[in-house]
């Protein structure tokens, strides 16, 4: 006999003000998502900031020390960034016309 699979999805109920109902939905139809998909998206990641937020990062003195002497060494230019930051903003252009 066949055996039914297991659903790993768990259903959530909220209670929200039509207001916070209201931006949810404005915000999940500019990014072209469902209610569900908008929220569980921003509740998974408001999750991973509170917790890496509160992770204790332990590093050896040696790879500490390695990590500083990363720091330390004198940024180098990259040349597409640096064409970038050359050319005028759009609201500069406007002004020069």
């Amino acid at each position: 006999m066949a055996q039914a699979a297991s659903r790993k999805d768990h259903p959530l109920s909220m209670r929200l003000p039509d207001a916070d109902l209201a931006i949810i939905d404005r915000a999940a139809q500019l990014r072209g998502r469902s209610r569900t998909e908008f929220m569980r998206d921003a509740a998974v990641r408001a999750a991973e900031e509170a917790i890496m937020e509160n992770t204790l990062i332990r590093v050896s003195p040696e790879g500490f020390e390695a990590f500083v002497a990363a720091l330390d060494v004198p940024g180098k230019p990259v040349p597409a960034m640096v064409d970038v930051l050359k050319r005028a903003a759009p609201w500069e252009k406007a002004a020069d016309q």
